[in-house]
Protein backbone atom coordinates (compact mmCIF):
# COMPACT_ATOMS: atom_id res chain seq x y z
CA UNK A 1 0.00 0.00 0.00
CA UNK A 2 1.62 3.47 -0.93
CA UNK A 3 2.43 5.86 1.76
CA UNK A 4 0.20 8.86 1.84
CA UNK A 5 2.16 12.32 2.64
CA UNK A 6 1.51 14.42 5.31
CA UNK A 7 -0.79 17.42 4.47
CA UNK A 8 -0.42 20.42 5.12
CA UNK A 9 -2.87 22.39 7.67
CA UNK A 10 -4.64 24.84 4.86
CA UNK A 11 -5.56 20.89 3.05
CA UNK A 12 -6.59 20.24 6.20
CA UNK A 13 -8.86 23.52 6.70
CA UNK A 14 -9.66 23.74 3.21
CA UNK A 15 -11.39 19.72 3.76
CA UNK A 16 -12.97 20.61 6.84
CA UNK A 17 -14.77 23.81 5.49
CA UNK A 18 -16.24 21.32 2.68
CA UNK A 19 -17.84 19.22 5.58
CA UNK A 20 -21.26 19.29 7.03
CA UNK A 21 -20.21 20.18 10.19
CA UNK A 22 -18.38 23.50 9.43
CA UNK A 23 -22.65 24.78 8.90
CA UNK A 24 -23.36 23.93 12.24
CA UNK A 25 -19.95 25.17 13.37
CA UNK A 26 -21.56 28.63 11.82
CA UNK A 27 -25.01 28.40 13.15
CA UNK A 28 -23.89 27.92 16.55
CA UNK A 29 -20.95 31.04 16.28
CA UNK A 30 -24.46 33.11 15.15
CA UNK A 31 -26.41 31.82 18.05
CA UNK A 32 -23.78 32.76 20.40
CA UNK A 33 -22.82 36.27 19.12
CA UNK A 34 -26.56 36.61 19.16
CA UNK A 35 -27.10 35.46 23.18
CA UNK A 36 -23.99 37.31 24.49
CA UNK A 37 -23.89 40.45 22.40
CA UNK A 38 -26.85 41.12 20.83
CA UNK A 39 -26.47 44.66 20.96
CA UNK A 40 -23.79 44.33 17.85
CA UNK A 41 -26.38 41.68 15.95
CA UNK A 42 -27.86 43.93 13.25
CA UNK A 43 -27.31 43.50 9.25
CA UNK A 44 -24.01 43.73 9.61
CA UNK A 45 -23.92 40.48 12.06
CA UNK A 46 -26.35 38.94 9.56
CA UNK A 47 -24.20 39.44 6.33
CA UNK A 48 -21.22 38.81 7.90
CA UNK A 49 -22.91 34.71 8.77
CA UNK A 50 -24.56 34.96 5.09
CA UNK A 51 -20.90 35.39 3.90
CA UNK A 52 -19.66 32.83 6.37
CA UNK A 53 -22.27 30.41 4.77
CA UNK A 54 -22.34 31.59 1.30
CA UNK A 55 -18.41 30.58 1.40
CA UNK A 56 -19.00 27.33 3.11
CA UNK A 57 -21.66 26.22 -0.19
CA UNK A 58 -19.13 27.09 -2.75
CA UNK A 59 -16.35 24.97 -0.96
CA UNK A 60 -18.45 21.76 -0.62
CA UNK A 61 -19.52 22.77 -3.97
CA UNK A 62 -16.14 22.67 -5.09
CA UNK A 63 -15.24 19.73 -3.21
CA UNK A 64 -18.25 17.76 -4.48
CA UNK A 65 -16.89 18.56 -7.92
CA UNK A 66 -13.86 17.80 -7.66
CA UNK A 67 -13.84 14.15 -6.10
CA UNK A 68 -16.42 14.12 -8.55
CA UNK A 69 -14.21 14.67 -11.24
CA UNK A 70 -11.16 12.62 -9.98
CA UNK A 71 -13.51 9.26 -9.43
CA UNK A 72 -14.30 9.66 -13.53
CA UNK A 73 -10.56 10.12 -14.00
CA UNK A 74 -9.10 7.39 -12.16
CA UNK A 75 -11.50 5.20 -13.75
CA UNK A 76 -10.69 6.15 -16.99
CA UNK A 77 -7.09 5.55 -15.59
CA UNK A 78 -7.40 2.21 -14.33
CA UNK A 79 -9.31 1.14 -17.77
CA UNK A 80 -6.64 2.17 -20.00
CA UNK A 81 -3.44 -0.07 -20.18
CA UNK A 82 -0.98 2.51 -21.15
CA UNK A 83 -1.99 5.15 -18.55
CA UNK A 84 0.80 5.18 -15.19
CA UNK A 85 -0.91 4.04 -12.04
CA UNK A 86 1.24 6.25 -10.47
CA UNK A 87 -0.79 9.56 -11.81
CA UNK A 88 -3.85 8.04 -9.50
CA UNK A 89 -2.49 8.84 -5.92
CA UNK A 90 -1.07 12.59 -7.68
CA UNK A 91 -4.37 13.99 -5.83
CA UNK A 92 -2.90 13.17 -2.58
CA UNK A 93 -0.74 15.81 -2.86
CA UNK A 94 -0.11 18.89 -1.84
CA UNK A 95 -1.14 21.80 -4.57
CA UNK A 96 2.69 22.87 -4.84
CA UNK A 97 3.91 19.10 -5.64
CA UNK A 98 1.38 18.54 -8.54
CA UNK A 99 2.26 21.63 -9.80
CA UNK A 100 6.21 20.82 -9.61
CA UNK A 101 4.85 17.57 -11.61
CA UNK A 102 3.01 18.85 -14.28
CA UNK A 103 6.14 21.49 -14.49
CA UNK A 104 8.22 18.59 -14.95
CA UNK A 105 5.92 16.88 -17.80
CA UNK A 106 5.55 19.71 -19.71
CA UNK A 107 8.87 20.32 -20.56
CA UNK A 108 9.55 16.47 -20.73
CA UNK A 109 7.08 16.79 -23.79
CA UNK A 110 9.05 19.82 -24.59
CA UNK A 111 12.02 18.18 -25.29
Amino acid sequence: MAKVPEQHWTTHIGQAAGHPAAFLGVVTYGALWFAFARETFGWEAVGTLAVFMMTLFIQRTNRRDNLALHAKLDELLRVDCDARSELTHLDEQEPEEIERHRDKEVNKDAD
